[in-house]
Protein backbone atom coordinates (compact mmCIF):
# COMPACT_ATOMS: atom_id res chain seq x y z
CA UNK A 1 0.00 0.00 0.00
CA UNK A 2 3.00 2.18 1.00
CA UNK A 3 4.66 2.29 -2.88
CA UNK A 4 0.94 2.68 -4.03
CA UNK A 5 0.58 5.92 -2.24
CA UNK A 6 4.35 6.84 -3.48
CA UNK A 7 3.09 6.27 -7.10
CA UNK A 8 0.29 8.29 -7.14
CA UNK A 9 2.37 11.51 -4.88
CA UNK A 10 4.50 11.18 -7.53
CA UNK A 11 2.07 10.79 -10.23
CA UNK A 12 -0.09 14.14 -9.01
CA UNK A 13 3.47 16.13 -8.49
CA UNK A 14 4.17 15.16 -12.27
CA UNK A 15 0.70 16.34 -13.34
CA UNK A 16 1.36 19.59 -11.36
CA UNK A 17 4.65 20.17 -12.54
CA UNK A 18 3.22 19.57 -16.16
CA UNK A 19 0.59 22.35 -16.02
CA UNK A 20 2.72 24.66 -14.69
CA UNK A 21 5.19 24.41 -17.57
CA UNK A 22 2.09 23.96 -19.86
CA UNK A 23 0.60 27.62 -18.29
CA UNK A 24 4.13 29.23 -19.21
CA UNK A 25 4.00 27.97 -23.16
CA UNK A 26 -0.19 29.63 -22.85
CA UNK A 27 2.12 32.69 -21.32
CA UNK A 28 4.35 32.94 -23.99
CA UNK A 29 2.16 32.66 -26.79
CA UNK A 30 -0.26 35.54 -25.54
CA UNK A 31 3.06 37.36 -25.33
CA UNK A 32 4.41 36.78 -28.44
CA UNK A 33 0.62 37.19 -30.41
CA UNK A 34 -0.11 40.23 -28.55
CA UNK A 35 3.32 42.22 -28.87
CA UNK A 36 2.91 41.38 -32.51
CA UNK A 37 0.04 43.06 -32.94
CA UNK A 38 1.29 45.89 -31.04
CA UNK A 39 4.18 46.04 -33.35
CA UNK A 40 1.77 46.14 -36.23
CA UNK A 41 -0.50 48.86 -34.91
CA UNK A 42 2.64 51.42 -33.84
CA UNK A 43 4.05 50.72 -37.83
CA UNK A 44 0.75 51.56 -39.13
CA UNK A 45 0.60 54.48 -36.53
CA UNK A 46 4.14 55.85 -37.88
CA UNK A 47 4.12 59.32 -39.98
CA UNK A 48 6.04 58.86 -42.73
CA UNK A 49 9.76 58.93 -42.19
CA UNK A 50 9.36 58.68 -38.65
CA UNK A 51 11.53 55.77 -36.68
CA UNK A 52 9.73 53.07 -34.94
CA UNK A 53 12.73 52.52 -32.65
CA UNK A 54 10.98 54.91 -30.05
CA UNK A 55 10.88 53.69 -25.86
CA UNK A 56 6.54 54.24 -25.87
CA UNK A 57 6.94 51.48 -28.95
CA UNK A 58 8.70 48.88 -26.44
CA UNK A 59 7.06 49.65 -23.37
CA UNK A 60 4.56 46.77 -23.42
CA UNK A 61 7.40 44.07 -25.02
CA UNK A 62 9.90 45.23 -21.78
CA UNK A 63 7.66 45.18 -18.54
CA UNK A 64 5.97 42.01 -19.49
CA UNK A 65 8.94 40.46 -20.86
CA UNK A 66 10.17 41.13 -17.06
CA UNK A 67 6.97 39.14 -15.46
CA UNK A 68 7.48 36.22 -18.39
CA UNK A 69 11.04 35.83 -17.33
CA UNK A 70 10.01 35.63 -13.79
CA UNK A 71 7.21 33.05 -14.63
CA UNK A 72 9.85 31.07 -16.65
CA UNK A 73 11.98 31.10 -13.38
CA UNK A 74 9.80 30.05 -11.32
CA UNK A 75 8.34 26.64 -13.65
CA UNK A 76 12.08 25.78 -14.48
CA UNK A 77 14.25 26.90 -11.40
CA UNK A 78 11.76 26.33 -8.94
CA UNK A 79 14.37 25.22 -6.39
CA UNK A 80 16.10 28.98 -7.24
CA UNK A 81 14.50 31.10 -5.13
CA UNK A 82 12.84 29.26 -2.31
CA UNK A 83 15.75 26.12 -2.43
CA UNK A 84 14.74 22.20 -2.90
CA UNK A 85 11.48 21.08 -1.25
CA UNK A 86 10.38 24.08 0.67
CA UNK A 87 7.00 23.66 0.50
CA UNK A 88 7.46 20.26 2.23
CA UNK A 89 9.59 21.88 4.47
CA UNK A 90 7.30 25.06 5.47
CA UNK A 91 4.41 22.58 5.46
CA UNK A 92 5.97 20.80 8.14
CA UNK A 93 6.82 23.59 10.31
CA UNK A 94 3.44 25.65 10.10
CA UNK A 95 2.20 21.81 10.78
CA UNK A 96 4.13 21.86 14.26
CA UNK A 97 3.12 25.51 15.02
CA UNK A 98 -0.55 24.39 14.69
CA UNK A 99 0.37 21.35 16.97
CA UNK A 100 1.62 23.59 19.63
CA UNK A 101 -0.80 26.24 19.30
CA UNK A 102 -3.79 23.76 20.11
CA UNK A 103 -2.15 21.71 22.54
Amino acid sequence: MERDFSKLERLERVKKRVKKIKGFYVHLLVYVVVNLMIVVLNIQDLEPGESYFQYKNFFTLFFWGIGLAVHGLSVFLPDFILGKNWEERKIKQLMEEDKKHWK
